[in-house]
């Protein structure tokens, strides 16, 4: 089994680099991709199956064993992030061809988009399985290169500037990152996980505390963690729906698990939960309020996704197994919820011909499978039971129950609030576009709009050809969501068993140093 880690990195990247030798064959770069991800997502579906009967699997590149060599890890965290991203890699690309089928490839051209999507693929999984800061590092960077490029597509001034403030808040994270990986070396002599989580408790309290922060600050960039989120409502609503979907169903996500890792194997006994809790609460309230102010459903979504990361930063700040446990079923949520709101909200733009609540109407009727799929994701993301998101929210209320801390209290009220008001957000725009008579749109006045704001620089586009693989790629991932609450109770068992992984980091470190550390 540990021959197949590494391709779940090298075969996106020989994948790109085949999909830029055959730039000028379409179908061929297609079915490259496709075929890629697909495998990608067999080989993890098989670790994650070896891993949870086996504890993990750890590849030593080049023969050389840790702490000398790079070190890839698949532990039971890994292996169903490997999973559910590989899934949503591999859905959105395929609408993403539906899309370029329907517009002749003038917004995804297939020359760029399929090496650039496939590199950006194999950034993320690095960043999954990588054993060593530095590891995690150029999987960062390689997110970075690719991100930007998708974000840019036809180079519009719009999607230039919203890239430009992306790339520089990207790259200001990754100096917090390679500060951080610099005096976490020349403090200990090692940057490889699990051999840290022995050498930095070593460490004075003071100098473990300014690491602790600079990694948090780095990491709290990428998940879009209050105050570090102000970029995010601007740049990801530019990009084309694909691009937009994925960006915010994974990128984000990579954020948090680096900041799992750092809480559970850098750092376990270094306690910084009241910041988190503080930081996590504020995230959540923040965010849902901006989200009440947008007319624009792409923002409005935007910051809904700001507002939800305070959810898992709660469960990572409980630091108990059903905290993170809660926190794993979560993520997985969150990835696809979030996924699959903005494909529909591609599918609104193009059938609509807008994004703002101010000019739809009468979508139910124009197709009563979008008004289904969008009711779908906007319920589950608001915590109606029996979905996904009401089981992991109320696994996270229930993990800080277990505290009993005034702190924890008021972080489950910002939660509950949260959550009402994500559904109002919602719903108010299902109402309005979907539930409302096209004809009734203009002169429309409700006190429930006089107060959104439009995005900036909002156009009005105009109605565009859908295809039916754009239909079936969302409808498929909209399945993979309801079958996350049909299949709780044996995820929420896998989540368990992860969970008592990373509250206990002497299971990591066994894993890589089976004699002990050196």
């Amino acid at each position: 089994m540990a021959a197949l880690v590494p391709l779940v990195v090298l075969l996106p990247l020989l994948g790109a680099a085949l999909a830029l030798i055959l730039g000028r064959h379409r179908r061929m770069q297609v079915a490259v991709s496709t075929a890629v991800l697909s495998a990608v997502l067999v080989i993890s579906v098989i670790q994650l199956i070896f891993t949870d009967a086996n504890g993990g699997t750890v590849v030593y590149v080049g023969g050389w064993e840790a702490p000398f060599g790079i070190t890839l890890v698949v532990d039971r965290l890994a292996a169903i992030m490997l999973v559910i991203s590989s899934i949503i890699l591999l859905g959105v690309l395929l609408y993403s061809v539906g899309q370029g089928v329907a517009d002749r490839h003038r917004e995804t051209p297939v020359s760029i988009y399929h090496p650039t999507y496939l590199i950006l693929s194999a950034g993320v999984f690095n960043a999954f399985i990588a054993g060593d800061l530095f590891n995690l590092y150029v999987g960062f960077e390689i997110l970075l290169s690719a991100s930007y490029v998708l974000l840019t597509l036809r180079g519009t001034g719009e999607r230039i500037r919203a890239g430009v403030t992306y790339i520089i808040v990207s790259l200001v994270s990754s100096l917090f990152f390679l500060a951080a990986i610099a005096l976490i070396y020349g403090a200990t002599g090692t940057v490889n996980i699990a051999q840290l989580s022995v050498r930095i408790a070593e460490l004075p309290a003071d100098v473990q505390l300014i690491l602790h922060i600079l990694l948090l600050i780095a990491f709290g960039i990428k998940a879009a963690v209050f105050p570090l989120s102000f970029w995010l409502p601007d740049s990801y609503p530019t990009a084309p729906a694909p691009v937009t979907a994925v960006f915010a169903g994974l990128l984000t996500k990579v954020g948090v698990y680096a900041i799992i890792r750092t809480e559970t194997v850098i750092f376990p006994e270094s306690d910084l939960s009241v910041l988190l809790f503080v930081v996590g609460g504020l995230t959540m309230i923040v965010g849902i309020l901006g989200a009440l102010a947008q007319a624009d459903v792409k923002r409005l979504l935007s910051f809904t996704l700001v507002s939800h990361i305070g959810y898992m930063i709660f469960g990572i700040a409980l630091g108990s197994v059903l905290g993170y446990a809660a926190t794993i079923y979560y993520v997985v949520h969150h990835i696809t919820v979030q996924t699959t709101l903005f494909l529909t909200t591609g599918l609104i733009e193009r059938i609509g011909g807008a994004t703002s609540i101010n000019r739809l109407g009468g979508l139910l009727k124009a197709s009563p499978l979008l008004g289904v799929l969008f009711f779908i994701g906007a319920m589950n993301l608001g915590g109606i039971p029996p979905f996904s998101g009401f089981i992991g929210k109320i696994g996270l209320f229930v993990a800080g129950a277990e505290v009993a801390d005034w702190l924890v209290w008021v972080m489950i009220g910002a939660g509950a609030l949260t959550s009402l008001l994500t559904l109002y957000a919602l719903t108010r725009f299902w109402n309005m576009a979907f539930w409302r008579g096209s004809r009734e749109v203009e002169g429309y006045s409700s006190v429930l709009l006089d107060s959104l704001q439009e995005a900036p620089g909002a156009v009005l586009t105009q109605e565009r050809q859908t295809t039916r693989l754009m239909f079936a790629a969302t409808t498929g991932l909209v399945l993979v969501t309801i079958a996350l609450t049909i299949f709780a109770g044996p995820i929420l068992d896998y989540a368990n068993r992860a969970a008592e992984n990373l509250v206990d980091p002497s299971v990591y470190v066994s894993l890589v140093f089976p004699g002990g550390t050196r």
